[in-house]
């Protein structure tokens, strides 16, 4: 399998500027993206049981692999909810699906998203960082007619960095757009 041009610029340019901004003693050392994290809520998912096969659709063609259905752990009154019920489906991508999926967010998906300002460069305290998108329409591989509704969903970024400033620094120097750079 072909290496994507995203993981090339990693390893022979991303890796060496962190090693020498950070002075890692090892390469080992240097953070890396472990895996991506794709999900999409469905809290009506209980009212209409045909939204779930449409948002397993969506992340199916997205990511290329198939969903699984997240059910809820413990019944909350407050919400209406039992446990066991669906309430999501979600996909965890490795390997050159992931390079590959994270090279499309960053440089296609994400300019795509009207009045795009950059995204905001928080992250949760030990180096990962989600993404929150409003809408599916703005990958290219959803089909505008195949939909039912529009929906939102997360990319969870999870990295090997052990703080906020490594794990900024890596999105950074592989092309995240964060606002005010």
């Amino acid at each position: 399998m072909a290496t994507n041009h995203l993981q090339t610029r990693y390893r022979e340019e991303i890796v060496p500027s962190l090693m020498e901004e950070f002075s890692y003693q090892n390469v080992m050392q240097v953070p890396t993206i472990n895996k991506l994290v794709v999900n999409i809520g469905m809290g009506e998912a209980d009212d209409e049981p045909k939204t779930m096969d449409f948002a397993v659709d969506t992340l199916r063609v997205i990511t290329g692999q198939q969903p699984i259905i997240t059910r809820a752990k413990k019944s909350v009154a407050g919400f209406k909810l039992r446990e066991g019920r669906a309430i999501g489906c979600k996909v965890t991508v490795r390997g050159e699906r992931m390079w590959a999926l994270l090279d499309r967010v960053m440089n296609v998906v994400l300019p795509r998203i009207r009045d795009f300002r950059g995204t905001p460069a928080k992250l949760d305290g030990r180096g990962n960082y989600t993404i929150g998108l409003r809408e599916q329409l703005i990958f290219p591989e959803i089909d505008f007619d195949s939909i039912d509704k529009v929906r939102g969903m997360e990319i969870t970024i999870v990295t090997s960095a052990q703080t906020d400033e490594e794990g900024r620094r890596l999105l950074k120097l592989l092309g995240m757009p964060f606002q005010g750079n």
